[in-house]
């Protein structure tokens, strides 16, 4: 699949903050990819450079195969973006400021500030100042003016912020159709990772301006960690037998057994009939995946150790 948003070594730093160091990914056609990582792992660095706002000190960003530096003009026609914190005109309604972009734009279809205003549910705040809108309304005026010239690539930084969970779900409906339905190509960058899991199909992991792995979503799902949940009344004698049959039971705090044996995980019945043969049944006993967030946070953690 040929990229439609890659970069090459992409690096800047600020001072002693090394913000962005070597960055290499690739997004291809109609791809919901999601780029995660912490405050300050440099996800809005990277967009910056991305979209020709701020020049890398060195490697290179592409849009449509074609470098993104201060004369691509041309690129700009298919790309709509929102970088951090949408910018309006505070005095002016949200018709209007839409009707501004939709002149910069170029666009003659006069009817599509309506039909954007529609898709992101602002036709009932369309004469209200912009100043005058609750955060969640002023994100979706940041993607109605990033949406407003139908582009092909969409690149958001955060764009969930400031959304109720109602809000939230359908602005993932609208991303989702768009990708599926009009393959657009579409770069979210965010740290809430359990809405990029049920958005994109692709994920590219930053963390301290280095990319840990992209993976798709299905390949993730093989390096899930998963774990065997036991509760029992007696949780000292059940981890002895299981230290007796073999296995490597840990307790929790709250006297929970976790057994990461990958016979166990598979078999939950046969750890049921040991603990029930000893005379500590199981009063709770299920299989735990790892989710997102905590596979997030163990990669992380692990490039710590080897970086000491």
């Amino acid at each position: 699949m040929s990229a439609v948003i890659q970069t090459e070594e992409l690096t800047k730093k600020y001072g002693n903050n090394q913000a962005v160091d070597g960055l290499s990914l690739h997004v291809g056609k109609g791809e919901l990819y999601g780029f995660l990582g912490l405050n300050g792992a440099g996800k809005t660095t990277t967009i910056r450079m991305l979209l020709g706002m701020i020049r890398p000190d060195s490697g290179s960003s592409y849009l449509f195969g074609q470098r993104v530096d201060a004369g691509s003009h041309k690129l700009w026609g298919d790309v709509g973006y929102m970088v951090e914190t949408p910018y309006s005109y505070p005095e002016l309604t949200v018709r209007e400021n839409l009707e501004i972009i939709r002149r910069l734009r170029g666009i003659t279809d006069p009817s599509a500030v309506n039909n954007t205003m529609d898709k992101l549910q602002l036709t009932v705040y369309r004469d209200r100042k912009a100043g005058n809108l609750s955060l969640g309304n002023r994100q979706r005026l940041g993607l109605a003016k990033a949406l407003l010239h139908n582009p092909q690539v969409l690149i958001l930084d955060e764009p969930t912020n400031g959304l109720d969970p109602a809000g939230i779900a359908e602005i993932r409906q609208l991303l989702r159709e768009l990708a599926l339905n009009y393959g657009v190509t579409i770069f979210i960058s965010s740290h809430i990772l359990g809405e990029i899991v049920k958005l994109t199909t692709r994920i590219g992991i930053i963390h301290q301006g280095r990319l840990l792995q992209e993976s798709d979503m299905s390949e993730l799902q093989h390096v899930l960690q998963k774990r065997l949940v036991v509760k029992t009344r007696d949780s000292e004698a059940a981890r002895l037998k299981l230290l007796q049959e073999g296995y490597q039971p840990k307790i929790t705090d709250d006297r929970l057994l976790l057994i990461s044996d990958q016979h166990a995980i598979e078999n939950p019945d046969h750890i049921a009939n040991l603990l029930v043969n000893a005379h500590v049944p199981p009063i709770q006993l299920n299989v735990e995946e790892e989710d997102l967030e905590a596979y997030f946070l163990r990669r992380i953690e692990n490039e710590g150790r080897n970086d000491q």
